[in-house]
């Protein structure tokens, strides 16, 4: 950053803000480095909490420009928040995009005006009141001190969309990615790039874990219809670091949700609000208000890369004038090395990434295309994250685009965790080729670039979903805001290449991951009969004999289903001792865990609470009905009242259907919310 008005004392002000702060701390620092910068506060305040301009086909177009201009600048501060902020001239508040946050407010005959989140939390008479109403999600509200009056939404935001000329500027400085006409491909697989090495599509699937059920239950659904296939809920397979499978990177990394006091965005009714636009390249100044040398900005619709996409990026310098250049970062390395030299590599890849910067590359783009028989690739994961990291550290992030080409990537998850590790646009090569073989024998009309088309849809929707579960509804603010926690990493792996990221239970390293991608590698080319002429079964999502390991197998469904028909004790306990042999493979974390029973320390049964003391103490939680069935509901409620413990209704209260005759005489208890 430099800034016309702060000048060399801008250095001294380094760090902005401190990793340890909390997001509100930070969203100040960010509010008083841009009005000390010049910016007025209002201005200020929506650049960081923007309206949802994107597909807002109503806004007027200078507002919008207004937006886009400054959304290469910084992305928005999104999730549910009501801001009030003040320079002491002007007081004012502000809605998220979603108006997930309540702010209401009340303005009296004399001048009072109060805003809170919720109504009523002052007594004012209601003579008194002149004007009452609430704030609307990305709406500004804001009183000006010195000229004594409340300034409207629309007057705010008209006058400084109106301020520069920003629909000039934009019209001036904007490339879409889409619009670059090009000697590249025109259709979407077209012109699939065969592998250098002439490897077959199944070497290459079998290098980068690929198997049946990938093709089955995910490539060919989205291919077909547009849109993730639906499965049932929960997952009775063993987490990536103890399952005896090779497992992906990214299986590693759990998606955190949102919690109670952020609540999570329906994707599909409130689409107008989200927004899968990422801009590609090197971020313009954050202070400079006059527009003094801007770079140009590479807008893409959704990160999701076609083969035509690609190869405009590959050659973008011709596109552009030169003011665009690309640079590809080969994350492959020779497979003579072992797993010991993936340390060494990644180094090398940093410092790579530097000197490419320095030389006036400004998008780099992260690739394991140059995979073979003798070349091993990093997970593009792993690679991702050691580049950007370090050029965070090196002060160079936003100098240049990360864009990851990946035969890895195939799922939504996949691409949920390179975004929020930092790529702006994901090119999944190797999922493509795939559709485009399989669209050869495809029974129908499905063309590849229609089944290239309805996948890329898919993961867009898939993207959208998994970012609304946090709250986030733009592609921009969740790029490389590392919203996961590793699961099965150990914290010095973790805290060099995946700064930031919480990991509570440790486990693998750096060189465990290399082995592990080094091990699917090895059986992609070796001599195995079976693997020579097809995938490997799979198993996650169904149980296959030789496939993952499952807690639920058919013979303990079985056992279960036998033994509650017939009443049979002897058969209940042959399920019981399957499904407990199975905690003690280690599928679950809780299997690790032994009772440690030291006699010498038992405590005289005497002292010992009764049953029916101890069951006091029990509580269902609120569970809606959307979770459990009303019989189930309505069970957990009759059993706690029996034993005296506590069943907690949920919001709403009891429903009065549920005071029945077997409940007379039992205390109903109930815990507080």
């Amino acid at each position: 950053m430099s800034s016309p008005v702060l000048g060399a004392d801008l250095q001294k002000l380094y760090p902005i803000s401190f990793a340890d702060q909390s997001d509100t701390a930070t969203f100040d620092n960010c509010l008083e480095l841009l009005t000390m910068a010049g910016y007025p506060i209002s201005q200020a305040v929506m650049m960081m909490i923007p309206e949802p301009w994107e597909q807002h086909t109503t806004m007027d177009e200078r507002r919008k420009a207004f937006y886009e201009y400054h959304a290469a600048m910084l992305e928005p501060w999104d999730g549910p928040a009501s801001i009030v902020f003040t320079d002491g001239r002007q007081i004012g508040a502000t809605l998220d995009r979603n108006g997930l946050r309540p702010s209401r407010y009340c303005i009296t005959d004399d001048d009072l005006v109060i805003m809170a989140s919720e109504s009523g939390v002052l007594p004012v008479p209601e003579h008194k009141i002149v004007r009452k109403w609430r704030l609307q999600p990305g709406k500004m509200f804001l009183i000006d001190l010195e000229q004594g009056r409340l300034v409207d939404d629309e007057e705010i935001k008209a006058t400084l969309a109106n301020s520069k000329p920003y629909k000039q500027w934009i019209e001036n400085l904007r490339i879409k990615l889409d619009d670059v006409a090009g000697k590249a491909a025109t259709g979407a697989v077209a012109a699939t790039t065969p592998a250098a090495s002439g490897l077959t599509l199944l070497d290459r699937q079998q290098a980068f874990g690929y198997t049946q059920e990938d093709i089955k239950f995910l490539l060919s659904p989205m291919a077909a219809n547009g849109e993730e296939a639906t499965g049932s809920m929960g997952n009775d397979s063993p987490l990536a670091v103890l399952s005896n499978k090779n497992k992906p990177l990214y299986n590693y990394f759990k998606q955190l949700f949102a919690q109670v006091t952020n609540p999570p965005i329906d994707p599909i009714r409130e689409a107008i609000v989200m927004s899968l636009v990422s801009f590609i390249g090197p971020k313009p100044n954050l202070l400079d208000i006059n527009q003094v040398n801007p770079p140009m900005r590479l807008e893409v619709s959704q990160p999701v890369l076609n083969v035509a996409d690609m190869q405009k990026l590959r050659n973008i310098e011709a596109y552009t004038q030169g003011k665009f250049k690309s640079y590809t970062l080969d994350i492959t390395y020779p497979l003579a090395w072992g797993h010991e030299g993936v340390e060494a590599k990644l180094a090398s890849l940093c410092a790579e990434a530097v000197d490419a910067i320095k030389d006036g590359k400004n998008i780099l783009i992260v690739s394991d295309r140059a995979v073979n028989a003798t070349q091993v690739a990093i997970p593009a994961l792993l690679a991702l994250s050691a580049i950007h990291q370090h050029l965070v550290k090196e002060g160079l992030r936003t100098t240049a685009g990360l864009v990851v080409e990946t035969g890895s990537a195939r799922e939504v998850h996949h691409f949920a965790v390179l975004a929020g590790y930092g790529a702006e646009a994901v090119h999944p090569y190797l999922a493509m080729e795939t559709l485009a073989e399989l669209t050869q024998g495809w029974p129908g009309d499905l063309s590849t670039d229609k089944a290239v088309y309805n996948y890329t849809k898919a993961i867009g929707k898939g993207l959208s979903k998994i970012m609304s579960k946090m709250g986030v509804s733009t592609y921009m603010s969740y790029c490389g805001a590392q919203l996961f926690e590793a699961i099965g990493l150990n914290r010095d792996t973790v805290g060099k290449f995946f700064t930031g990221t919480a990991s509570q239970v440790e486990g693998m390293g750096v060189f465990e991951i290399a082995e592990e991608a080094l091990r699917m590698h090895r059986a992609a080319f070796s001599d195995d009969p079976v693997l020579a002429h097809m995938l490997d079964a799979g198993g996650e999502y169904a149980w296959r004999v030789r496939g993952e390991d499952h807690m639920w197998t058919p013979d303990a469904i079985a056992k279960l289903q036998h033994s509650t028909r017939s009443n049979n004790w002897n058969t209940y306990k042959e399920y019981a001792q399957l499904v407990n042999e199975q905690n003690r493979r280690h599928m679950t974390l809780r299997g690790l865990f032994e009772f440690k029973i030291d006699p010498s320390k038992a405590i005289p049964i005497d002292e010992v609470e009764s049953a029916k003391e101890i069951v006091k103490r029990f509580a269902t939680g609120a569970m809606s009905l959307g979770s459990i069935s009303t019989e189930a509901h309505a069970t957990l409620a009759v059993a706690m009242n029996r034993i005296g413990g506590k069943s907690n209704t949920g919001e709403g209260g009891e429903d009065p259907a549920r005071y029945r005759q077997e409940l007379k005489g039992i205390p109903i208890k109930r815990a507080r919310r």
